[in-house]
């Protein structure tokens, strides 16, 4: 069985989206990778609740027009991931 850090280490380097159990969302360049967390810089961190958009609306805005960074890092707890995925990945419709 693969360690959480080892699932995750393929992103390393990569502009990535992670969607959490929270509100959540993070946008931004993944830099390091242990069992318990995940580091990114140049992040937008995004409270899907003051929001009007949808989730996938916002991801796909970020994709077309760049990532709004609001924070130079951010940590993510690994537990609280439900996903994550290369933003160059996300269609637009």
């Amino acid at each position: 069985m693969s360690s959480a850090g080892e699932t995750f280490k393929p992103f390393v380097g990569l502009e990535v989206v992670i969607d959490t159990t929270s509100s959540y969302i993070f946008i931004g360049t993944l830099v390091e990778v242990t069992d318990h967390m995940l580091t990114l810089k140049d992040v937008d961190v995004h409270d899907r609740t003051e929001s009007t958009s949808t989730k996938e609306r916002y991801v796909m805005e970020a994709k077309k027009f760049g990532v709004k960074t609001n924070r130079r890092g951010a940590t993510v707890r690994t537990e609280t991931v439900v996903c994550i995925s290369r933003l160059s990945d996300i269609i637009e419709y």
